[in-house]
């Protein structure tokens, strides 16, 4: 019963820590777009900070998994972290597998000047 818990629970969880570092990456990606007006209009890209971790957290909080976020520098870090229940290894007493996603975004985008068309 323990191996096919483990072949089970097991396979949920390696599922569920790939989505966990997906929605950690989208989530970054939201923050990372947030930048700040004032900067842009000076031709600087610069994360509005506040807007970023609220944007970042409440993607993570879209998906059903919370997360929390932090800017380092231009780039915007996001953790999700979440219990997993398990459905056969409650048998021999592993009722929850704890599971996380890291990932990080950095926005570029930017205008080109000069050339002609």
């Amino acid at each position: 019963m323990a191996l096919a818990g483990l072949a089970i629970d097991g396979g949920r969880a390696l599922e569920a820590r790939q989505a966990a570092a997906a929605e950690a990456e989208q989530a970054a990606r939201a923050g990372a777009s947030a930048l700040s007006s004032g900067g842009l209009r000076q031709g600087d890209l610069v994360i509005d900070v506040p807007r970023a971790i609220a944007a970042a957290e409440s993607f993570a909080d879209s998906t059903g998994h919370p997360g929390t976020a932090l800017v380092v520098g231009s780039t915007v870090v996001v953790t999700v972290e979440y219990r997993l229940p398990t459905d056969v290894l409650g048998i021999i007493g592993i009722h929850s597998f704890r599971i996380t996603g890291h990932a990080s975004a950095t926005d570029l985008i930017g205008i080109a000047n000069g050339g002609s068309s």
